[in-house]
């Protein structure tokens, strides 16, 4: 029996029938915890959880999880990791983070590095970004295309790009369908923090010596893109959610109301799958008493 869930993921989830209007979506915390101090206990809860359905899904050897995690410079990516996944067996769960591709990656189809990072059944992967920079970093600079050296768009015009978006989003699709029916639960997660909170969270790391390192000026220009990325974002989350590869846009203002609802949806989808222990042949059960004996009659 699972553990009951606080949050309704249906308020999270992305629908491919309607078009994703980014403006319209919270971005603050929402009534299922009263304040932090809750968040902290209902996540402590979550991880706990966690720990258990990670453990029965190494043991079955069945299936595997593959986590998504999306969103703006500043959004809380990595803090999300360390506190949902920082319970987690590190034996059973590899976190990759996905920067500009490398000049060998750059040889490959777009979704070629991806590849040796996901996870073996029993395993847990979670991308701190992932191969949909190829349809939003990308999408807002498409000149990253150039070393790509993609036939037909040598000159990236409109019409060519527009086609090429969509034609990736449909690879993606046909991937991710592809895993899920080997057994891969996909669960993608987009942290939607505000424009206005994302100053705030690079005010402070400017003010703070321990965190200079995680300030780039590179920031401060991508900043002034936030127009471009919001229909970028827009666009690949509709086209990419779907039933076996569904996307949840993360209220993340807050980031322990984040934490919290990223915990409590992994982990009910975990449950949903019904995974259990390995049964042992009665037969060979029959055996325990006398292998228990040995054991204890050693000098």
């Amino acid at each position: 029996m699972g553990k009951k869930h606080r949050f309704s993921e249906s308020k999270f989830l992305v629908d491919s029938d309607k078009k994703l209007d980014l403006s319209k979506r919270p971005t603050q915390a929402g009534k299922e915890l009263k304040d932090k101090s809750h968040a902290e206990e209902q996540l402590a809860s979550d991880v706990s959880a966690l720990q258990d359905a990670q453990r029965v899904l190494y043991a079955s050897g069945s299936h595997s999880l593959l986590v998504i995690l999306q969103g703006m410079d500043a959004a809380g990516k990595d803090g999300t990791i360390r506190h949902v996944m920082g319970g987690v067996n590190p034996q059973g769960c590899r976190v990759h983070s996905f920067k500009a591709p490398s000049a060998t990656e750059l040889q490959h189809h777009f979704l070629w590095r991806a590849m040796p990072c996901l996870p073996e059944r029993g395993m847990i992967s979670l991308f701190n970004r992932s191969y949909y920079e190829e349809v939003l970093v990308v999408r807002v600079h498409p000149h990253f295309l150039i070393p790509q050296k993609l036939p037909k768009l040598d000159q990236l015009k409109p019409k060519a790009l527009e086609k090429l978006w969509k034609q990736r989003y449909k690879e993606i699709n046909t991937f991710e369908q592809t895993l899920a029916r080997q057994g891969t639960l996909i669960l993608k997660f987009f942290l939607n923090v505000s424009r206005k909170e994302q100053k705030e969270r690079l005010l402070e790391r400017l003010g703070n010596p321990e965190k200079y390192w995680k300030f780039n000026a590179s920031d401060l220009a991508e900043r002034k893109l936030w127009p471009d990325y919001q229909i970028a974002i827009e666009e690949a989350l509709a086209a990419t959610s779907t039933s076996h590869a569904p996307w949840f846009l993360i209220p993340a203002d807050d980031k322990w109301y984040a934490r919290a609802a990223i915990a409590d949806i992994i982990t009910a989808r975990l449950e949903e799958l019904g995974l259990h222990y390995p049964t042992v042949p009665e037969d060979e059960q029959a055996k325990f008493a006398e292998y228990a004996r040995q054991l204890e009659e050693e000098v």
